[in-house]
């Protein structure tokens, strides 16, 4: 038993999206076949585990929401370690490794586990491994993998320690016989093929596989069009390499299909992150031209009859479903299309492998087959490699299982990356690329994400229009690619589109707030506040907003409001307000010309705008981008931030405006004030700390 309990560790995770969970179950099953025993929880289930009185290591995987907050299930947890009447050696006894998952395409990347390592380091925890910080932007994989790996020696020395500090040596000799076991106890399997007809089999291979490919003739002169990889056909290295890859996870879901009667779940059963409102969507305008690059359509919802609140810089969520054609598309795939309408039971294997197998709590214990695909799960998800090692087993053809493999091993990880990742390819691909792979449905339930609700940003006030809310969105559009042999629209996008293409108004670029069609058509919501991305609060300093394309959405409402706060309150004093806005063309895609008249009412002070792809004739060519606008009004801006204490709102595309628009106020900052550069960065980080340079951006 003392054994037993030393070769425990504790196991946390925090998740927004189940990225961090399925990193944890990766470590657990690691941990299984190394003879330890990964005591895994999520962070919020504080009732499971006490960090004030835990003895053993404990390994914590974190990821980051928001713009840098940590994510909800870490909320309360975080909370609590932040209290300021801890001691600073309140966690001294505390061993612990950390690992961050992040996107550096937004400032304050990796966050949700940079507050939590810099917390428990301030109350005495102490490192037993490097904290790592894996970056989605370029591939979670590139520092999860390797930080796994280093971390069971990392454990080993933390076991070493307790030893030396409990006398416990037996102990410690039983852990570190058992990790040397299963460090050099791993299979190796050695596979003879030839190029024009691999024969592979995985018999038995369970752990961290070696498949060991020898060419019977590496010499053989592949086919011209065979000389470039794709997501089907590798070359070489790949195609000769031995490769690693992951273990096969457990099965753990059994599916019972039953009869076609009784009800689905309400919609309102599947959202644990507030209350849900079905509401009409009242009027649909498109805001650009028919020949408009991207389509902008502006949707007005009716919540007159909920209690459903917002501030101006809100977000919201709509629960949204899966495209129909790509869910009886699937059925057909699995052969399962006359079973859509089938009630099945969706319940934990017997004598499944898998530590602390449940049903994932997006799916309903009992609903109709074709309800979970449709609203529960995200088979749009680009597929992880542990999806992808599970999908090897269900495919015939030995090429096709050998790219498999390929895609999911380390040695294929820029393939991987290249023709998955960055292609955006889902499940559908994936089975129209690979023919002979056939999963089961309960794989698809163990292996496919939450479907989750998409975000808007609220484009109205309610105090301006009561009972009204209006958000903006360009429909995605997903294009055809050799990975992708048709193109897509994006799942809300798409969707809302569809639903309201009856409501849209024949005037394209004219929003008449007293017309418009009425509609029945519903959608469900639930709030999403934004702590921060509000007016200030008082209404005399001034203000500064940065948002091109649908990037303007949240500063209509923030218009809206000022607008009704001067016509209540004409003794108020109102500080000056500046919108920068850009799009392409001004004739297709200025989303909103009303802007002239809170121009023309002195709501908006100073408004500049410019068109990027519009043919100008001057003899000096009007700046394109907003970062240029910006920085024709240095004085200006460095007079807002700096002499008037005034705030500065930037919303849209991160990698192709926030960043441009953050470096022009540094520039401006160094010049204004004659500082160096590094200077001007830790004023604006300053300004940032204070709430005063905020963003509301998306990658």
């Amino acid at each position: 038993m003392c054994c037993d309990l030393k070769r425990r560790f504790l196991l946390l995770y925090a998740t927004q999206k189940g990225q961090a969970k399925a990193i944890a179950e990766e470590i657990r099953e690691q941990a299984g076949a190394r003879g330890l025993e990964a005591d895994m929880h999520c962070i919020s289930e504080m009732d499971k585990y006490n960090l004030e009185t835990e003895k053993d290591p404990v390994v914590i995987v974190i990821s980051t929401t928001g713009t840098g907050d940590p994510p909800d299930t870490a909320r309360k947890f975080v909370k609590k370690i932040q209290d300021t009447t801890l001691p600073p050696d309140h966690f001294a006894h505390l061993q612990y490794g950390l690992l961050g998952l992040g996107d550096s395409e937004y400032t304050f990347f990796c966050n949700g586990g940079k507050t939590v390592d810099r917390r428990l380091q301030e109350l005495g925890a102490q490192h037993f491994y490097d904290t790592g910080l894996a970056d989605d932007c370029v591939g979670l994989e590139l520092v999860v993998d390797p930080w796994i790996d280093g971390l069971w020696f990392a454990l080993k020395e933390a076991f070493l320690l307790q030893k030396e500090k409990e006398g416990m040596s037996s102990v410690v000799d039983a852990v570190s016989s058992s990790l040397s076991a299963a460090l050099h106890g791993v299979h190796e399997l050695n596979l003879s093929s030839e190029v024009q007809n691999l024969k592979l089999e995985d018999e038995g291979v369970r752990n961290s596989d070696v498949l060991s490919q020898k060419l019977v003739d590496i010499n053989l002169v592949a086919s011209t069009r065979d000389t470039e990889p794709s997501l089907v056909h590798s070359v070489p290295p790949v195609s000769q390499s031995v490769l690693n890859i992951p273990a096969l996870p457990p099965e753990y879901i059994e599916v019972q299909f039953q009869d076609t009667h009784g009800e689905n779940p309400h919609l309102s059963s599947l959202i644990s992150e507030g209350t849900t409102f079905e509401v009409p969507v009242t009027k649909a305008v498109q805001l650009t031209r028919e020949d408009a690059i991207k389509t902008a359509l502006l949707l007005e919802l009716d919540i007159a009859d909920t209690v459903f609140d917002y501030q101006p810089g809100d977000a919201f969520c709509v629960i949204c479903p899966n495209n129909v054609n790509e869910v009886e598309e699937l059925l057909q795939i699995l052969g399962l299309s006359e079973k859509g309408e089938y009630f099945i039971c969706v319940k934990v294997k017997q004598g499944t492998k898998k530590k602390g197998a449940a049903r994932p709590q997006h799916i309903p214990e009992r609903s109709t087959l074709k309800f979970i695909l449709t609203w529960c799960l995200e088979i749009r998800a680009i597929p992880k490699k542990a999806f992808l090692r599970a999908l090897v087993e269900c495919t015939s053809d030995a090429g096709e299982k050998r790219r498999l493999q390929e895609l999911c091993s380390r040695q294929g990880a820029s393939d991987y990356t290249r023709f998955i990742r960055d292609s955006n390819v889902c499940l559908l691909d994936l089975l129209h690329a690979f023919p002979s792979c056939k999963p089961s449905l309960n794989l698809l339930i163990e292996h496919l994400p939450k479907l989750q609700a998409r975000s808007y940003s609220v484009s109205s006030s309610n105090l301006y229009q009561p009972g009204k809310l209006w958000f903006v969105f360009n429909i995605v559009e997903f294009p055809a690619c050799p990975a992708r042999p048709v193109s897509r629209k994006g799942v809300c996008t798409g969707w809302l589109a569809e639903l309201v293409a009856p409501l849209l108004h024949p005037s394209k670029n004219t929003l008449n707030t007293k017309g418009g069609s009425s509609s029945t058509e519903k959608i469900s919501i639930f709030a999403r506040p934004n702590n921060t991305f509000h007016l200030p609060a008082d209404p005399s300093v001034p203000f500064m907003m940065v948002g091109p394309g649908t990037g303007i959405s949240p500063f209509i409402g923030f218009l809206q409001h000022r607008q009704k706060l001067r016509e209540e309150h004409a003794d108020w004093e109102f500080g000056e307000t500046w919108l920068f806005f850009g799009c392409r063309h001004q004739d297709r895609d200025y989303l909103f010309k009303q802007l002239r008249c809170f121009l023309e009412n002195g709501t908006l002070t100073h408004l500049k705008v410019c068109f990027s792809r519009d043919f100008s004739t001057a003899e000096v060519a009007p700046p394109k981008y907003v970062q240029d606008v910006i920085r024709l009004y240095a004085k200006e801006v460095a007079r807002v931030l700096l002499k008037e204490r005034g705030y500065f709102y930037v919303c849209g595309d991160k990698k192709h405006m926030a960043d441009g628009v953050s470096d022009a106020v540094v520039d401006i900052l160094s010049m204004e004030m004659e500082a160096d550069k590094l200077e001007a960065m830790k004023i604006l980080a300053t300004l940032r700390e204070a709430k005063r340079y905020l963003q509301d951006v998306w990658s």
